[in-house]
């Protein structure tokens, strides 16, 4: 079981799952509700060490049974409530760069789509350049180093939403234009 059949795990850092969402978004695709949420393991993480700990039990669940996509929303949140102020900010990226490579392990061994969402933070210093929109995201290289293809997501017009490939070794930079919708992502609307 592999792909649009395959089961799913997702650790939740900012408890922002919402199982409701699950049934119209499995309608739209003819799948049966109640069976799409059973394919979807859920565990909410409070600490960066919880959430490491969910990574290790993750990696022993993916060895009992087969699984296609774990999601980790967010990576840094945790890691930015546990550790305050640049006086933290190495043993930070050290701990952080250790679950990148243990996901990277996971993605590897199971055979799995990895999918971790991020946070950004002004860069007081991007306005000084000219630049709209002058956010970065939070992580620094080793998050960036860790990641096959990165994107990057903004608000658009009215309920359109932008994605935009910011990073990725075998996609040219590009961008599109999407709405999300009860049924989930759709197509924009003009």
């Amino acid at each position: 079981m592999g792909g649009g059949n395959g089961k799913a795990i997702y650790i939740d850092t900012e408890s922002t799952f919402r199982p409701e969402r699950i049934k119209p978004i499995a309608e739209r695709f003819g799948l049966d509700p109640v069976a799409a949420l059973d394919n979807i393991l859920v565990a909410r993480a409070f600490t960066h060490e919880h959430q490491a700990h969910l990574l290790s039990q993750v990696a022993a669940k993916m060895a009992e049974e087969p699984f296609s996509l774990l999601v980790i929303d967010s990576i840094t949140a945790l890691f930015r409530v546990d550790f305050s102020g640049r006086g933290e900010l190495a043993e930070r990226q050290q701990k952080l760069a250790k679950m990148l490579s243990q996901l990277i392990k996971i993605a590897e061994e199971f055979n799995v789509a990895v999918y971790i969402t991020n946070q950004v933070v002004a860069d007081p210093g991007g306005a000084s350049m000219f630049i709209a929109d002058p956010k970065k995201p939070v992580g620094g290289n080793i998050l960036a180093h860790a990641s096959t293809t990165r994107l990057s997501l903004r608000k658009g017009r009215g309920d359109q939403r932008i994605c935009k490939i910011y990073d990725s070794p075998s996609l040219p930079e590009s961008e599109c234009v999407f709405s999300i919708s009860e049924q989930g992502i759709v197509d924009a609307r003009e």
